[in-house]
């Protein structure tokens, strides 16, 4: 099985800064993309930003400009740097893993715990 564990959320004022980071562990053959999601509450879970295994990138709108995405896959690690920060950006933010684990490319979709992102006004 593949496991994501992530790191980096906290509590920051608006206009601050955080770095989020994601490892996945386990039986990997390859990683083809890696994304980064937030839920608020009494919201729908909605995509923030996706990298792919080329290096191409998408963002929802409203982060545009302030997070980046990055991928280290050498260390199957994936970052969401967030900067600029909204109050309207409080979630848990939660990293999600696609590829090809053993036996036979079997495809796998994981999930990380999440991770509190609070922004005070």
């Amino acid at each position: 099985q593949v496991q994501l564990v992530e790191s980096g959320g906290g509590l920051v004022q608006a206009g601050g800064s955080l770095r989020l980071s994601c490892v996945a562990s386990g039986s990997i053959l390859s990683i083809n993309a890696m994304g980064w999601y937030r839920q608020a509450p009494g919201k729908q879970r909605e995509l923030v930003a996706g990298i792919r295994s080329g290096g191409s990138t998408n963002y929802v709108d409203s982060v545009k400009g302030r997070f980046t995405i990055s991928r280290d896959n050498a260390k199957n690690t994936v970052y969401l740097q967030m900067t600029s920060l909204k109050p309207e950006d409080t979630a848990v933010y939660y990293c999600n893993v696609e590829g090809y684990r053993p036996p036979y490319l079997t495809p796998f979709n994981s999930w990380g715990q999440g991770a509190q992102v609070t922004v005070s006004s």
